[in-house]
């Protein structure tokens, strides 16, 4: 994993903030545990163990999985991550040129999506949960909320970048979580992402999360459905395409045809996938980050 000096970086440092949660990593670098054998092992509740859990869950440096076990299939804890590279800022990152565009999770212009699905604005719910015909509805375009099982939406995005500037690397963010029932923090996904109709990735989702209200959510958003996601960067360069600065594929950003005028960028979950899981998105009003689609070009 790889992190920067930046507030993106910041659910990581807060999750190693603690002692507690520092013993939970040197216990799981030797064998994967259950939340009960976590808590006997720091005489903690079996609950406030699984707060600190939380905290390591949501930073991507634990994961949970049904491993089997004697009494069959147990939920246990395992470390998500190797190492930690923090690159800290120099002048020459100072002075990357750069140019951002947000856009709005509701300003999606093609999509084929397959229940449980929905989208809602700041201020309510858009038409009726499970039906699709709604992500037609022309109130769509102030959606700050979409879920879907399987299927993708699709955006198109404008390219400014002048004829004279070499485009070095695009960086994608967004709040984004997987889509199950109701919630389930153990809910994998399968999430594929497209840049001009090149594949770049997948990703898989760890779940659903509803364990605690998301930062910016409403308080009219009903407490037993999605709450919050995961900020996830997708990055495409000279070197491959990385998600928060893991290898994702070799697609570089000279495969992607940066210099379009404009983009198209694809988020699905396949039918044909290992985990159909679905897709949650959070924008600004939703979620722990009061943001959309954030399309971030380094140029020179």
């Amino acid at each position: 994993m790889k992190l920067d000096i930046s507030d993106h970086s910041l659910p990581v440092y807060e999750a190693l903030a603690s002692s507690v949660r520092i013993t939970i990593i040197q216990l799981l670098s030797k064998n994967s545990m259950n939340i009960k054998e976590l808590a006997e092992a720091l005489n903690l509740s079996s609950a406030i163990m699984t707060k600190h859990v939380k905290k390591l869950e949501n930073a991507g440096l634990v994961r949970s999985e049904m491993i089997p076990g004697k009494g069959g299939l147990q939920k246990k804890c395992l470390l998500n991550e190797d190492y930690i590279e923090i690159i800290f800022p120099t002048k020459k990152a100072e002075e990357r040129e750069f140019m951002d565009q947000e856009v709005s999770v509701g300003h999606f212009t093609d999509f084929q999506i397959n229940p449980t699905c929905g989208l809602a604005t700041q201020e309510k719910i858009i038409g009726e949960f499970d039906e699709p015909r709604y992500f037609l509805d022309p109130e769509r375009v102030n959606a700050k909320i979409l879920w879907f099982g399987h299927g993708y939406v699709e955006y198109k995005i404008a390219n400014f970048l002048h004829s004279k500037h070499k485009a070095e690397e695009l960086d994608i963010s967004m709040e984004i979580s997987s889509e199950a029932p109701f919630t389930n923090d153990n809910w994998p996904s399968d999430i594929t992402f497209y840049l001009n109709n090149v594949e770049l990735g997948k990703w898989t989702s760890p779940g659903d999360f509803g364990d605690q209200r998301g930062k910016y959510t409403p308080s009219w958003w009903p407490s037993v459905i999605n709450q919050y996601g995961l900020l996830k960067h997708l990055r495409v360069n000279e070197k491959g395409t990385f998600m928060d600065g893991n290898w994702l594929s070799d697609v570089t950003i000279k495969d992607i045809h940066i210099e379009n005028k404009q983009w198209t960028f694809r988020i699905s979950v396949e039918q044909d996938s290992v985990h159909v899981g679905g897709v949650t998105l959070f924008g600004k009003g939703f979620g722990n980050y009061n943001q959309d689609l954030l399309f971030r070009l380094y140029y020179s």
